[in-house]
């Protein structure tokens, strides 16, 4: 009797730092069903280390309310938390949050037939301990590369959030108003207090987006948005 091998004896494991292709990174990672998160980045596999609650876990925590809040009251763009992103043959992160306009209402990423992420989102956030995060490089890059319009990167260690807008192929950092608010250019009505999340008063934070959801920018945007909610 010849005797077939389990599955995950035959196909080798993700380890870190193992150059794999697309196809490979995903045939390894599928069959490792408890490995929760693995990223492919400029061909690299990157998986990370357990997390920490406040270097990692209740920033995170702060930053999905806040971007829920605003998906809650602006039809036709969508939050996710962590998803498979297939930007190209080299990169397939799992952004800690990504926020997205709907590819019926104009977005430039779609859902595959296997219901992952393809193509840029249009907001990425990711949660970095310090400026030598793989965060503000490699991931940045490739970012970049692939037209990811926004992207923030909030250094908890640092106590420092940087959010980037891409402008002619570069990110550029966006600047804060007189008021200390920064206002994204693709998701009219989101801002965010940054001074009030470096120092945790989610009802501050919380209370500039609802001032940004009253806008009238904020308004106009739903109201392109609705027929394709």
């Amino acid at each position: 009797m010849v005797k077939t091998l389990p599955q995950h004896w035959t196909i080798p494991l993700l380890e870190n730092g193992d150059k794999l292709s697309l196809y490979e990174f995903e045939r390894r990672y599928n069959a490792m069903p408890n490995l929760k998160k693995a990223e492919l980045i400029e061909g690299n596999v990157y998986i990370p280390a357990a997390l920490r609650f406040r270097s990692h876990g209740q920033p995170h925590g702060w930053i999905i309310g806040w971007l829920v809040s605003y998906e809650a009251a602006t039809p036709g763009v969508a939050l996710g938390v962590k998803p498979t992103v297939r930007l190209d043959l080299d990169n397939e992160p799992q952004p800690d949050a990504i926020l997205l306009i709907n590819p019926e209402a104009g977005g430039q990423a779609r859902l595959s037939e296997d219901d992952y992420i393809e193509g840029a989102p249009e907001l990425i956030v990711e949660i970095a301990a310090s400026s030598v995060a793989i965060d503000l490089h490699a991931k940045k890059q490739a970012y970049r590369r692939n037209g990811v319009k926004e992207y923030i990167v909030w250094q908890v260690l640092d106590r420092k959030l940087t959010w980037f807008y891409l402008e002619q192929g570069e990110y550029l950092e966006l600047p804060t108003d007189s008021n200390g608010i920064l206002r994204s250019q693709i998701f009219p009505g989101l801002w965010l207090g940054v001074a009030e999340l470096l120092a945790g008063n989610m009802q501050s934070v919380l209370t500039v987006l609802q001032t940004g959801l009253q806008s009238p920018e904020h308004a106009a945007f739903v109201q392109i948005l609705e027929p394709f909610a």
